[in-house]
């Protein structure tokens, strides 16, 4: 589901109630909100019930790595995470209750399974967890980690999602030929995936601060950032959620940047963006049409714009809703087309994001690479470092050819980016003395890095390699 004018102000009503709410009340308040917005904005999905389940097992998931991530020396849960526990499953109960109204009274929320298959499900789930709790005995972090990487993998690889499309629709009854990719489109998983890991391993680090049940659940489904990020960091979530009962939340600094900042995300997304789509930004469609260089150039421009637009009006609306509710959401575009380099641009784009990867997949592999007997060359390890890093980030979008040469397009760019610079700096520093020819450098820098980056929108955009290669032949002046 995307973003609507609807579901805005939806958000905007909420925000007017939460003045209202006691201080002691106001994180069960965005707990309760975020668990049902979970099950509300979860797509319809043409498999039986999975539009229900999926959430659920979102819940479900989160709650083990919950346990999974809790201090070496309070593995059980205490009384109040029980009794978290125990109403979740009750909301979860009341929610399957929706089955049983008539159609014209059905709020938007996916037909949930029948009353005792839900009931059957969460007491198998919760004697399950009861048993592991008392057991006092967790599997490795590892375990987790591998687990959800290995679900990710499967969603987001068409050909494995169809598969698992097939085996559930014929489980239910249903027509397994009918299988497609997007019939398990499964809520906001990319971004809870990457929250997940993140808790797992800063657990490790002996980073992750002490989370109860429910702010732990708050911080991976907090609604405004479900949809499209950013990606928190649990530490910096932790110290706004705690602090919910002491803030002023008539204080009109707060009100200002926040209407200010999805003020800026609508005219973004719902003017900008959304009038570029309409026929003046790059497509499938009209990518296989045009056959005249120019115009597919200024089609480019337009997604290239479109994107940042689209991308960077939902992050301001998120950050946005997240000031009103008294959670300051971290930013996630800063003009990254005006950049100078390529390094510049991705400290700039999508930044919660680039950070998860620096510092979970980039900074760890480097210094294991610097740690090894004997140590690989730097040029060689700086490279090793962009491919995983880059690679990663292109993943993450879906696993596909396309977004693979996508990942090892910037990979090429940041390496040679880095290679460059060590080998100009005395230039450089001579350049940054002359007024004119330092401007000449920072102009050829910024023309370089955005024609780079928009090309590589290229793969990122088109579905297959064969359309792929056809546009830039046209781009570069090729029939």
């Amino acid at each position: 589901m995307s973003l609507t004018l609807g579901l805005i102000g939806l958000g905007l009503g909420l925000a007017l109630i939460f003045p209202l709410i006691r201080p002691d009340r106001r994180g069960a308040f965005l707990f309760w909100t975020s668990l049902l917005a979970l099950f509300w904005l979860q797509p319809p999905l043409p498999i039986r019930w999975s539009g229900f389940i999926l959430p659920a097992a979102t819940v479900g998931l989160t709650v083990i790595f919950w346990w999974l991530t809790r201090p070496a020396g309070r593995v059980a849960p205490a009384r109040e995470d029980w009794i978290t526990l125990g109403w979740i499953f009750l909301a979860i109960l009341l929610l399957g209750l929706v089955r049983y109204l008539p159609p014209d009274w059905r709020p938007t929320l996916n037909r949930p399974p029948s009353l005792p298959l839900i009931a059957a499900g969460l007491l198998l789930a919760g004697g399950g967890f009861w048993g592991l709790a008392r057991a006092g005995r967790r599997p490795p972090l590892m375990a987790g980690a591998i687990f959800i990487l290995l679900v990710f993998i499967a969603l987001k690889s068409p050909p494995l999602t169809a598969a698992l499309s097939a085996v559930w629709r014929l489980g239910a009854g249903q027509n397994p030929e009918l299988a497609r990719p997007a019939d398990l489109a499964w809520l906001g998983f990319s971004y809870i995936a990457f929250r997940l890991l993140h808790t797992l391993r800063d657990r490790q680090t002996g980073q992750l601060p002490d989370l109860t049940l429910r702010g732990y659940l708050t911080y991976i489904i907090f609604f405004p950032s479900l949809l499209a990020g950013p990606i928190d960091r649990a530490e910096r979530f932790a110290s706004d959620y705690e602090a919910l009962a002491a803030l002023q939340v008539g204080a009109p600094g707060r009100w200002f940047d926040g209407l200010t900042r999805i003020g800026s995300g609508l005219f973004k997304k719902f003017i900008l963006a959304d009038s570029l789509a309409l026929g003046l930004a790059l497509d499938p469609v009209n990518a296989a049409q045009v056959d005249s260089t120019g115009w597919l150039w200024l089609l480019l421009y337009g997604y290239g714009l479109r994107l940042y637009l689209d991308f960077a009006g939902y992050s301001d609306i998120a950050i946005g809703l997240g000031l009103l509710f008294g959670i300051r959401l971290p930013e996630n575009f800063d003009f990254p087309y005006a950049r100078t380099d390529i390094a510049s641009f991705w400290k700039s784009w999508h930044i919660s994001l680039s950070d998860w990867a620096r510092f979970y997949i980039f900074t760890p592999l480097s210094r294991a690479l610097l740690r090894r007997k004997p140590r690989p060359a730097p040029s060689l390890i700086v490279l090793l470092g962009h491919l995983a890093t880059m690679l990663a980030i292109a993943l993450w979008h879906g696993i596909t050819a396309n977004f693979f040469i996508w990942g090892l397009w910037h990979a090429a760019g940041l390496f040679a980016h880095k290679q460059w610079s060590d080998r100009t700096r005395a230039l450089y520093r001579r350049v940054q003395t002359i007024p004119w020819q330092r401007r000449v450098w920072k102009g050829a820098g910024w023309l370089i890095t955005f024609h780079f980056v928009l090309l590589g929108w290229v793969w990122f955009l088109l579905p297959d390699l064969p359309a792929a290669l056809r546009t830039f032949r046209l781009l570069l002046g090729g029939a």
